[in-house]
């Protein structure tokens, strides 16, 4: 079940997801190693900043991303993932 959120719930899940947020220089390119080049730089990024996941409706397009230690999950697998929902 997919909790309803308002426009207050969603400016905090924002405010939170920014308050953690830091802006990272990306010193190495795989690319291309994508299927669709636009979505390298999120790899890279991803993978400069020690991140777990890339929280995505469209998770078959980061195939083969595990080998450099992130998954590419929903965002209602994130939600799960990290107890905000059930």
């Amino acid at each position: 079940m997919v909790p309803e959120l308002n426009a207050a719930d969603i400016d905090a899940i924002l405010d939170f997801v920014l308050s953690k947020s830091r802006i990272r220089k990306i010193y190495f390119l795989w690319r291309p190693f994508l299927k669709d080049m636009k979505d390298d730089h999120l790899l890279e990024v991803a993978v400069e900043s020690s991140s777990k996941y890339i929280v995505t409706f469209n998770v078959s397009d980061f195939k083969g991303i595990e080998k450099f230690g992130v998954k590419a999950v929903t965002p209602q697998e994130y939600l799960k993932l990290t107890g905000i929902m059930k």
